[in-house]
């Protein structure tokens, strides 16, 4: 039988809910979904809410948001100029009594009222006039012919100038005083901050010392008021600021700061440090790390530098645009502010004055391009030895302004950058319509003697006017300080100089410096001059740049002859000099002899002096052309080595032309030990030579031995100063040893040198500065010659300090050789150098010369050699009349043959006439120019 079916609808029996499961999952569904709902409608309110909380605007302070909306007006403002009206000066100190200084020769700075043009340009609208001068509130208050006493304020100090010339004080538009102070030392050194290529956010007033020794001789040469930058070392330095050399309450300041030494206390201006070329790519430049390397890498640096500075200005800008717009209460963020960025931004709103270090073509056309792609205006370029080439470029400037160059007179050659200079610069700059100023680069050159840059480019034919401008007006509105400084006027500060001379003349020296009409030496020491009318401006003949070379020639015009034992004043108008196969053969009216040499050429001298050549005594002149580069100079010689300069010479080099066309015919040149000191053997040779084979090239090929005793012989195996002269001494003492007879062994160099020096056949030159090292020398001397048969012939080059120990160094019978001839602390073992007038009574060489010490002036750079006849002038113009003429010629020839043992030699050239300088004006002043050289060998050089 089959099984029963049940119906598929009907549930069959189970013993568990079969349903309940399924129950389960849809009652689990709706829970879930109720869950998502939830979350998903949580989610949507917290999405909402979120952003209400981010972007709820923060509680500002609307006091700080209105006080930096009020700094949008000076973010807009460009300073204009301070006026000089006023009734008293900011920087005045009560209690400072008026002073007039009656009977002054006036300089004032500016035009006759009605000049042309044309007068103005070429000076002759300019004049010197008698008059008096009244100081009160730190101002000029008056100038008149004669101020009436019952015009004068109470309690007024009168000076009488003695008919003596007053300009305005000297401006100096490029120095480091202060932040690289002197004697220069480590820990004081502040004058580059090297830790990023763009620092426009440092400031060299963070670092200036207002106790630098240099700040007070600095103000002894007449100068009142400096720039002081940042150094050159990146590519954006910093923030530099304008000084005056008044310090402290003794200099009649309020107190002893920093701040009381602004020029400007409302600081108008603001000013910045830029440099361009070798420096920064030498400090930064190593390939693989951070650059720049090239002047390729030095433009991005500049141009992003620039970049960032417009983005900040950008962003300043628009917020103050909105809260001009909203108000400043309703802004949401304050004023943007970045430090790092905010001098640079205010370079680019017009509201500092760019100072930039430049020297070539490319570096300056590439600056230009800066001005005019980022809207920026440059006061200045500093150094700038191209500039006079491109004139054109430099008019290109953004604002319709040609900057200004800041130049050397005539320091150059001293890097492949500085190889293109001319001492003409200033006058073809100011020709094309390029103001020229004359800077000291405080401490490359000593400040003291910046006005003495301005003479030296007035001898190289830049008017009178613009030369004495360039260190006084012109500097005055490069600084922005126009109105206030630079110039004698009623209402300028009384910021004034009375000079013992011309202030362009050889020498010229303050007798009194006011600053604020205070006047800054209490007991100044004065000089023994004549009272000497300002100098007639010299024009100076336009001759060629190359000289052309004849063996006859006849100079007309002939007023002095000032050769060795043949000095004479030439009374009659038409005296001559007759020059026939290269020597003077006539001196007089020389008829015959010119008649003899009909076909001659006739050179008309005005006022023709002719004076011996000159010798260049302890430079590198020969053996280094250009000192940044290794590849032109012979080297260099360390603790270890030894060498004769006369295997290492090189000539035809443009520092070799310079001295040659300055007359300087000869060179004594030791070889280079370490950065620019002496060691070795010198030679003597004729630097208008082609080569070392011409003839009369090497007039002497062992001249001395010399070593190098300042500090810069510490290091190797001297590591001490007294380790040095122990090290000498065991040479020397060991030399003394020597057999006479011929040994059978070979000396080196240095061996044969030292047993020459032990017999007197050699003379021992040292190079020291310390008066300290000088006595130990000087005993050193001593032990020896007790050891020896025979004396040392001792010289002294350097020498800043060896005035101090005159009477031994006479009784000795040791010759000083001064390189520099004026000394300025530079270095530590320099730092008792004799500054000279005002400050002390002569320098090193006033003092030795009246102990009997036989001296002679030596040439520390070889840029310095053109200036020895000048520099001859100034020890003769400043000697009190203890020292003339020919004395002062001997000073940089004869003296230094005498010192070596070598004046015989020298006699005998003398008395050939062979050898002579030919100058229009006397080689000792200002107004002087070369026309002809005649070095004995048998040609004249002459410029016609």
């Amino acid at each position: 039988m089959d099984k029963l079916s049940y119906p598929e609808e009907l549930p069959q029996y189970s013993p568990t809910d079969q349903y309940a499961s399924l129950r389960h999952r849809r009652h689990f569904r709706r829970r879930l979904m109720r869950v998502f709902i939830v979350g998903l409608i949580g989610s949507l309110v917290y999405l909402n809410w979120t952003p209400n909380i981010q972007e709820s605007t923060p509680i500002l302070s609307v006091e700080r948001l209105r006080a930096e909306h009020a700094q949008c007006v000076r973010l807009r403002e460009t300073p204009r100029d301070p006026q000089s009206l006023r009734e008293k000066s900011a920087r005045h100190s009560e209690g400072q009594k008026p002073i007039l200084i009656r009977n002054a020769t006036i300089w004032t700075g500016e035009p006759r009222a009605g000049s042309s043009v044309e007068a103005v340009r070429t000076g002759t609208a300019y004049t010197w006039s008698h008059a008096d001068l009244l100081l009160e509130n730190g101002l000029i208050k008056d100038i008149g012919d004669h101020i009436v006493d019952e015009s004068l304020p109470e309690n007024v100090k009168i000076i009488d100038a003695g008919g003596r010339q007053v300009t305005a004080g000297i401006i100096d538009m490029h120095s480091h005083t202060g932040v690289d102070s002197l004697p220069s030392l480590d820990g004081a050194e502040d004058t580059n901050e090297l830790s990023s290529d763009i620092t426009p956010y440092v400031r060299s007033l963070d670092g200036l010392n207002p106790l630098d020794p240099q700040i007070q001789v600095i103000k002894s040469g007449g100068v009142t008021t400096s720039l002081i930058l940042p150094g050159s070392g990146n590519n954006i330095g910093g923030e530099a600021f304008v000084i005056k050399h008044a310090v402290g309450k003794k200099d009649g300041r309020p107190e002893l700061s920093i701040e009381s030494l602004l020029a400007d206390p409302d600081k108008t201006w603001r000013y910045i440090k830029m440099a361009c070329g070798e420096n920064a790519k030498n400090v930064y430049g190593k390939v693989g790390e951070h650059g720049p390397v090239s002047r390729l890498g030095e433009a991005w640096e500049f141009r992003h530098a620039f970049e960032q500075a417009a983005k900040y200005r950008a962003s300043q800008d628009e917020w103050c645009a909105t809260a001009d717009s909203i108000g400043a209460q309703n802004m949401k963020s304050y004023l943007p502010s970045e430090l790092q960025w905010e001098t640079l931004s205010a370079v680019l709103r017009g509201q500092v004055l760019v100072n930039t270090h430049c020297y070539t073509v490319p570096d300056l056309e590439s600056f230009i391009g800066y001005t005019n792609e980022f809207n920026f205006s440059i006061r200045a370029f500093h150094h700038a030895h191209s500039t006079y080439l491109i004139p054109e470029v430099l008019k290109r400037a953004y604002g319709g302004r040609a900057p200004a160059a800041a130049l050397f007179a005539d320091n150059m050659n001293y890097k492949a950058e500085a190889y293109v200079a001319s001492e003409r610069a200033g006058k073809i700059l100011y020709d094309n319509g390029i103001t020229p100023v004359y800077v000291s680069d405080n401490p490359v050159l000593n400040a003291q003697h910046v006005v003495f840059e301005a003479a030296k480019a007035y001898r190289a034919g830049l008017p009178y006017h613009v030369a004495l401008a360039g260190v006084t007006s012109a500097s005055a509105e490069l600084l922005g300080l126009g109105n206030r400084i630079g110039k004698i006027k009623p209402n300028f500060d009384a910021d004034v100089v009375i000079w013992d001379s011309d202030p362009l003349a050889v020498g010229a020296t303050p007798l009194q410096v006011f600053i604020d009409g205070v006047p800054q030496f209490e007991d100044p020491v004065v000089l023994e001059k004549p009272l000497t009318p300002p100098i007639q401006h010299f024009v100076g003949q336009e001759v060629q740049v190359q000289p052309i070379a004849r063996s006859h020639i006849v100079f007309t015009g002939v007023s002095k002859i000032l050769l060795p034992g043949h000095e004479q004043v030439l009374a009659e108008e038409d005296s001559n000099v007759v020059v026939k196969d290269g020597r003077i053969n006539c001196i007089g009216k020389c008829h015959e002899d010119i008649s003899s040499l009909s076909t001659t050429e006739i050179i008309n001298l005005k006022d023709g002096h002719i004076a011996p050549p000159l010798t260049a005594f302890g430079s590198l002149l020969g053996i280094e052309e250009i000192a940044a580069e290794s590849t032109t100079c012979d080297g260099s010689l360390d603790d270890s080595s030894f060498s004769a300069a006369v295997d290492g010479l090189r000539f035809e080099g443009k520092n070799l032309a310079a001295a040659y066309r300055h007359g300087v015919t000869k060179a004594i040149t030791a070889p280079k030990y370490g950065s620019a000191d002496h060691k070795g053997i010198s030679a003597a040779f004729r630097v208008g030579a082609k080569h070392a084979l011409e003839k009369g090239a090497i007039s002497n090929p062992e001249v001395a031995l010399h070593y190098t005793l300042t500090s810069n012989v510490k290091g190797g195996k001297t590591p001490s100063i007294s380790s040095a002269i122990a090290d000498l001494r065991t040479k020397l003492l060991k030399a003394t040893k020597t057999p006479k007879k011929k040994e059978t062994k070979v000396q080196s160099t240095e061996e044969h040198a030292l047993t020459k020096v032990i017999n007197g056949n050699l003379p021992l030159v040292l190079e020291i500065h310390s008066a300290d090292t000088i006595a130990s020398v000087l005993r050193l001397k001593s032990e020896i010659d007790s050891n020896s048969n025979s004396t040392i012939r001792l010289a002294i080059l350097g020498g800043a300090e060896s005035y101090m120990l005159a009477p031994d160094l006479a009784a000795a019978n040791v010759g000083v050789i001064l390189a520099p001839l004026f000394s300025y602390a530079t270095t530590w073992d320099q730092r008792r150098a004799l500054t000279g007038a005002p400050l002390t009574n002569g320098t090193a060489i006033d003092v030795l010369h009246a102990a009997g010490v036989k001296v002679a002036i030596g040439v520390d750079e070889d840029w310095e050699a053109r200036d020895l006849f000048l520099q001859a002038g100034i020890v003769q113009v400043n000697s009190g009349g203890r020292i003339g003429e020919k004395e002062a010629l001997a000073l940089a020839s004869s003296n230094i043959y005498e010192i070596l043992g070598l004046e015989e030699e020298e006699k005998e050239k003398d008395e050939d006439l062979g050898e002579f300088v030919v100058f229009d004006g006397n080689p000792l002043t200002i107004n002087n120019q070369v026309r002809a050289v005649a070095d004995g060998r048998g040609l004249v050089s002459v410029w016609a």
